[in-house]
């Protein structure tokens, strides 16, 4: 990236932790994290305001990674509840590729940056 973009920093984001165990389809993928944007968004609109709003003026920025299992959201999910933070845990209606009820991924945020990275900067992107 060049300019004044290149130069950017994000105080706030959003990170969506899919299921590496799961084999997704990228459609399929890609509606789950959807669907974990879309309900941390909401939440922290209303759980932290002065977050969401700071997120969403600085252009909403949204990082998406992968733990190896299901047992891992459940840790990070945890750690990230006992940070303040907003988190959804997304589980698929089972209409398509997975059985109902199969959590597929974990929003975590929006909030400060530097909050969210200490539990899931360690998490490599999809």
């Amino acid at each position: 990236m060049t300019g004044k973009n290149a130069e950017r920093q994000f105080e706030y984001k959003l990170v969506i932790v899919t299921r590496q165990d799961l084999k997704l389809s990228p459609g399929k993928l890609a509606v789950q994290v959807a669907h974990a944007a879309v309900s941390c968004a909401i939440s922290a609109k209303r759980k932290e305001p002065d977050w969401f709003e700071s997120w969403y003026s600085e252009g909403q920025k949204k990082v998406v990674v992968k733990a190896p299992a299901l047992q891992d959201l459940f840790v990070l999910k945890q750690t990230a509840e006992r940070a303040g933070l907003s988190v959804a845990l997304i589980q698929d209606a089972g209409m398509t590729e997975i059985p109902p009820g199969t959590i597929t991924c974990l929003g975590i945020g929006p909030g400060p940056a530097n909050v969210v990275d200490k539990i899931t900067g360690h998490l490599k992107l999809v």
